[in-house]
């Protein structure tokens, strides 16, 4: 998959987390190219979920 459709994807699928947890902000979910790790601590934080959970979230939406 290219950065391209990457960043596609991740504009459906951070629709649908704000959708599911209200609290997500658009600076909480921007993908920045290189800083993927660092929005991942962020949303793990903010969620209080674990890697592995907001992995798992993130693949079944």
């Amino acid at each position: 998959m290219n950065i391209e459709e990457l960043k596609g994807n991740w504009t459906e699928q951070k629709g649908k987390l704000k959708a599911k947890f209200a609290m997500l902000t658009d600076n909480d979910l921007m993908f920045v190219e290189g800083k993927k790790e660092e929005m991942m601590g962020r949303l793990q934080i903010k969620l209080g979920k674990t890697k592995e959970e907001l992995n798992k979230i993130i693949s079944t939406l």
